[in-house]
């Protein structure tokens, strides 16, 4: 769905941007938006987050090789 959104699990761990970056792609991408309008921006934003906490928590479960 995402080409652009790069693997975040590897070796090192991904950073509190590198989560965030990615979602804000997911997003945009589920969305349609690159950047919502005033009306949609709270619903974007909290999805942004909520996804953003989402996969943290998800890398932070996985486990390491």
């Amino acid at each position: 769905m995402c080409r652009s959104i790069k693997t975040l699990r590897g070796d090192e761990t991904a950073g509190e941007e590198e989560v965030r970056a990615a979602a804000l792609q997911f997003v945009r991408k589920v969305s349609g938006y690159r950047k919502p309008s005033r009306a949609n921006e709270e619903a974007f934003d909290a999805a942004v987050d909520e996804i953003s906490a989402a996969s943290q928590r998800m890398l932070d479960a996985l486990q390491r090789k």
